[in-house]
């Protein structure tokens, strides 16, 4: 059995595995250690804990998720509905800066828009909508307000990579440019890409991280056995 095969299979037990997913409408293909998701779920929240639970293998360099969001009768809802509850929730969260977020709904499909000013603030809106009743999917074009940085935050995102056990800071090189964090080289897998883009957003001033990370070649041939 090639590489792939296997892969595949792991990813099909991970998804069964996942209680929060039904993994029988799913379907897994896999080429050069490349997955695609295909079939539906039932809400945009099971679309992103497949997303999720595939991230977490070892092995996989790259997914492309192509779940329909499939809403039953009872969970389908009105745009000016789920505008209401969304910005009511957003309203709830402490961690989304007041008045500073515009939504807006088009078939099930939330968009929203405004500057905030951490990365972290940006991923709470995101969250919040995205598990509500009636989401087929969220487009977060909300932006992190750029502030002069700090001389030395090149060394700080270094340090945080290095403390960050996921994150492999041998393998990963940090460019400063303007407000842009740029990460390059490789990391053994898409959930270590994932925390090393974390770790970089966290540097005060940061407006944009540009995550040119790969999962290395080695990890997709000895790491699905």
């Amino acid at each position: 059995m090639n590489s792939d095969l296997k892969l595949k299979k792991h990813v099909e037990d991970e998804l069964s595995w996942e209680p929060s997913v039904d993994a029988a409408a799913i379907g897994v293909g896999v080429k050069d250690a490349i997955v695609t998701l295909s079939g539906h779920v039932s809400s945009f929240a099971e679309k992103h804990a497949a997303e999720a639970a595939v991230m977490r293998i070892h092995g996989v360099r790259a997914l492309a998720n192509e779940l329909e969001v499939r809403l039953s009768g009872d969970s389908h809802r009105e745009d000016d509905d789920i505008a209401r509850t969304a910005a009511f929730a957003l309203n709830w969260n402490s961690s989304v800066p007041k008045d500073r977020v515009k939504i807006s709904v088009s078939n099930g499909i939330v968009s929203l828009e405004g500057t905030v000013d951490w990365n972290f603030q940006r991923v709470a809106a995101e969250k919040t909508v995205s598990h509500l009743m009636g989401v087929k999917g969220v487009n977060n074009l909300l932006t992190v307000k750029a502030v002069p940085m700090r001389t030395d935050v090149k060394s700080q995102i270094e340090s945080a990579l290095k403390r960050n056990a996921e994150a492999h800071a041998d393998h990963i090189q940090v460019t400063i440019s303007g407000s842009k964090v740029i990460l390059s080289g490789t990391a053994e897998t898409m959930s270590d890409r994932f925390a090393a883009e974390v770790a970089a957003w966290k540097a005060p001033g940061v407006s944009m991280v540009e995550n040119d990370i790969e999962v290395s070649s080695f990890a997709t041939l000895t790491g699905v056995i």
